[in-house]
């Protein structure tokens, strides 16, 4: 049997592990996801692969022979992080110390050294696997080099290569010369990418039969290939994996490269030292074993258990066991299945529960697939659990506990004791990353669970989960419970680290309650106004098309942003102002929008198109969305979807209805009350008040504490005049200041957002800075922590993650710098908002109100109020709100009343 040696590209998988793994630190506030991630890799591997001889390849420091060839090489990249740096020897020591030995040359890279060894094994007759994540590597598998990735599992043979990139392992290096490579910066054909390669690949076979049929290649891809040819024999260097590095002090038998003996007193260490507390019980055998520091913020994750222990309830007696068991348990996982992922209409399958990591079960109620088993009744099962479903001391932790309190509700069970949910303590860590929970298993466990799909299907031929067979079931269904738990046990710790994230998480946790109430309370409208809208809409629509036909001189499809551009650009000769991806002129809102004011034809377009939106999304969609039990328009709430905090709303999305056209207003209407009034309460200017609050800036303040009409004491401040005496024009301008700065608008922006030149929007600017000096040292500090931290804070500490702060250069820098300025002002409303949910509907509970709270726009709490009550909320209403937090300036929340939300608004 061939001898197998294994190669692992360290240089590759350090960077992936840091980027791919959460802030991990220790006890002592040390970096340790990349070590824990390459350290993971590594045991992994060796457990795949029993390998003869083996080596963990690094580069080493200093540059290389690709630096003197082509000075702009890899030129684009940062340096390493900080939080990266301060891992690599820690990772050297632990590699060594598990048995692997690490190889560095200078001059040449890792992958020169692992391309070397590779063909000197494939000479003597020993197979290679290379465990890598980069895909230069690809050019060295053949009948005895594979390439694995162990953070995605996936294997790449000859054909594997010929799968994923179309061509065969050595055509790689010509396909990089004409893709290039933007991670190295080796330039390409411009606009030539993998399919194109490919397809010349493929057809000619090779670089140089391209070259000489480049004249027969037609188009701009002929052009730019004609264009490259000069600096192939670059990038062919550049690209060419090297494979006769000389690599002192190795012997060609490879007898250097045997695996040792792992160093248990290093490991210990090392373990010990950075928190691994899993592994660190593992080696020492003592399962009481705690790292030597405070192990509440220890590093590493529970590690999954080998033999899970899963059940499927299906009589009465292992019922009756795990009843008992979640009745004394001081906190229980429980997660639900069920037919529909709208959760007014979702009716529970199943249910599982879990107490302990790698400890779950599976109570099937309603498959209905064409080879189920019998399962308990359904009303018997649901009876038994309902005091422990229903009861406020039993500690509940759910993943997305608002959808299950309506699944429950559906079935007539008020779910109570929600304790903790694990998407929410994701969120309030992340903010920045996805919180679904398989994601999340990954990211976290180090686990890739069965996915829904995995189950049921995709598309047409989905089935529903019901249908799904009960053993397949079972597993899918414990093993969220199961993740859930172990979800928490990791990120909960992480949380309990910070008092302000505690605070923001509980926060969350309350405002998850109040939005299930919100969205079952839903919000009554008017279809038969909306339909006479619809009418109108319509109408109005064909008057504009009709003026766009006159305009343009012809008919044409408005709807067709290829026709329109045509009209715009090849028959009316407007200026383009941006192209597609595609290399088309742009007819988007934006470009339309800087045309507009120019050209009468982009203006209709854009009214055109603003009231096609307004039917399709609302007037006419709106009634459809009644649901026929409530006779209600019942909205979702997503909790963990937007950074800053906020929430987004969805099917339908109720937080986008316009309000600066009559005919958006005129939607607004059609929301009513069935028995009162319609009550709004919004908070007044509430970012600009947060500015002057972070900004401590003190004429901002004392502008607020005295009741100032903001944009006009600021405009009275920037053009130096008496307040009486400030114009409309310059209360517009000093709005759009006001405005524009908390969103990092720059005198570009400002330029045009005024229609001014750009030097009077940054004299405009310069002068606000002089009369506002705390804004403008705040927007540095801003700045100057975001890049420090890779996140700013809310007041309340609420972390706001800006996950293009770091690495990133020109316009995405730029655009992570103006989020920097505005999150704080964005998150510190939406925190403060969440607290108003909170205050009022606990309010509302506990006066034994008949109100119900029925949207949460923005800044804006709307209600459904009887006229009995209407006095009471809107003298409570202002003093609930503007309570919730002292700021160093005064809240203030506007109420109004009507028979419909346009008229309370």
């Amino acid at each position: 049997m061939k001898k197998t040696l294994l190669l692992v590209d360290g240089s590759s998988y350090l960077y992936r592990a840091f980027h791919a793994l959460p802030d991990l630190r220790n006890a002592k506030g040390q970096p340790t996801g990349a070590l824990y991630g390459v350290i993971s890799m590594l045991r992994r591997l060796s457990q795949d692969y029993k390998a003869d001889y083996a080596a963990c390849i690094f580069d080493a420091k200093g540059s290389t022979f690709r630096d003197e060839i082509y000075p702009e090489y890899k030129g684009h990249r940062p340096s390493m992080p900080d939080d990266l740096a301060l891992q690599i020897e820690p990772i050297h020591e632990a590699v060594k110390a598990m048995g692997w030995h690490v190889l560095t040359v200078s001059g040449v890279e890792a992958d020169d050294i692992i391309g070397t060894l590779a063909h000197r094994a494939t000479e003597k007759g020993v197979r290679t696997v290379v465990s890598t994540g980069d895909k230069d590597l690809a050019q060295l598998v053949n009948d005895h080099v594979e390439l694995v990735n162990t953070m995605n599992g996936g294997k790449q043979d000859v054909q594997g290569v010929i799968d994923k990139f179309g061509v065969r392992p050595d055509q790689i290096v010509e396909y990089l010369m004409l893709t290039g490579d933007a991670v190295d910066n080796i330039p390409g054909v411009e606009k030539v990418g993998p399919k194109t390669a490919a397809k010349w690949l493929n057809q000619y076979g090779s670089i140089e039969e391209i070259v000489k049929h480049a004249d027969e290649i037609k188009g701009v891809a002929g052009q730019n290939l004609r264009n490259a040819i000069p600096n192939f024999d670059m990038t062919r260097q550049l690209l060419t994996v090297k494979i006769d590095c000389d690599i002192p002090f190795l012997a060609d038998d490879f007898s250097d490269l045997v695996p040792k003996q792992p160093d248990h007193e290093k490991l210990v260490q090392l373990y010990d030292e950075f928190g691994f507390r899993t592994w660190l019980r593992e080696l020492t055998g003592d399962e009481e074993r705690v790292p030597s520091q405070d192990s509440r913020v220890a590093a590493d994750p529970p590690a999954a258990p080998d033999n899970v222990e899963y059940d499927t309830i299906l009589d009465w007696k292992d019922f009756d066991t795990w009843l008992g068991r979640i009745e004394s348990a001081p906190l229980v996982a429980l997660d639900t299945e069920t037919t529909s992922l709208d959760p007014m209409a979702a009716r529970l399958v199943g249910m599982s529960m879990s107490t302990a990591a790698g400890t779950a079960c599976y109570i099937p109620l309603r498959h209905s697939g064409p080879d189920q088993v019998d399962q308990l009744p359904f009303d018997e099962v649901m009876d038994r659990l309902r005091p422990w479903l229903e009861n406020k001391k039993a500690p509940k932790l759910l993943h997305n506990a608002k959808y299950d309190a309506h699944v429950f509700m559906n079935e007539g069970i008020q779910l109570a004791g929600i304790v903790h949910d694990s998407m929410l303590q994701a969120y309030v860590l992340e903010s920045h990353r996805r919180v679904n929970m398989q994601e999340l298993a990954e990211r976290w466990l180090g686990r890739k669970g069965i996915s829904y799909e995995d189950l049921c299907g995709k598309g047409a031929k989905q089935i529903g989960f019901e249908q799904v067979e009960v053993e397949k079931a079972a597993f899918y269904g414990a093993e969220d419970a199961d993740f859930t738990w172990q979800l928490h046990e990791v990120l909960s710790p992480k949380i309990k680290a910070s008092s302000d994230l505690e605070r923001i998480y509980a926060l969350e946790v309350e405002a998850s309650a109040v939005l299930t109430t919100i969205e079952r309370n839903g919000v009554l409208i008017d279809a038969k106004l909306l339909g006479e809208q619809s009418g109108e809409i319509g109408r109005k629509m064909a008057e504009f098309e009709a003026k766009a036909h006159e305009l343009a001189g012809q008919p044409f499809n408005l709807n067709s942003p290829k026709q329109l551009g045509e009209i715009l650009f090849n028959t009316m000769k407007l200026p383009v102002v941006r192209k597609t991806a595609g290399g088309a002129p742009s007819t988007d809102e934006e470009v339309l929008t800087r045309l507009a004011h120019d050209y009468p034809l982009p203006q209709v377009i854009l009214e055109y198109r603003g009231l096609a939106k307004l039917k399709s999304t609302y007037t006419d969609k709106l009634p459809k969305m009644i649901n026929l039990d409530t006779g209600r328009v019942h909205t979702r709430y997503s909790q963990a979807a937007v950074i800053t905090g906020r929430l987004a709303s969805s099917d339908p999305n109720l937080q986008n209805i316009p309000v600066r056209t009559p005919e958006g207003r005129r939607v607004r209407a059609a929301f009513i009350s069935r028995s009162g009034k319609i009550v709004s309460a919004d908070y007044s200017q509430i970012e600009l008040r947060v500015m002057a609050h972070v900004s401590g800036d003190k004429s901002l303040q004392k502008a607020f504490a005295d009741g100032l009409d903001i944009h006009r004491a600021t405009a009275a401040e920037i053009f130096g005049v008496a307040l009486d005496e400030v114009t409309s024009e310059q209360r517009r301008s000093a709005k759009a200041i006001n405005f524009g700065l908390i969103y990092g608008m720059g005198e570009f922006g400002l330029a045009n957002a005024l229609g001014i030149t750009r030097d009077a929007a940054r004299s405009y600017i310069d002068r606000y800075f002089t009369r506002y000096p705390g804004v403008a040292q705040y927007m540095e500090d801003t700045k100057a922590r975001a890049h420090e931290q890779g996140y700013v804070e809310t007041v309340f500490g609420r972390r706001l993650w800006l996950p293009d702060i770091k690495g990133s250069k020109g316009p995405r820098r730029a655009g992570a710098e103006r989020a920097a300025i505005n999150a704080p002002m964005q998150g510190t409303a939406a925190d403060l908002i969440k607290m108003a949910m909170v205050a009022v509907q606990k309010w509302i509970y506990e006066q034994k109100l008949e109100t119900l709270m029925v949207m949460q726009v923005h800044d804006e709490l709307v209600f459904e109020v009887p006229e009995k009550e209407v006095d009471t909320v809107t003298k409570s209403l202002p003093d609930l709100m503007c309570n919730v937090a002292k700021l160093d300036v005064p809240l203030v929340a506007e109420v109004g009343v009507g028979s419909n939300w346009e008229q309370a608004h």
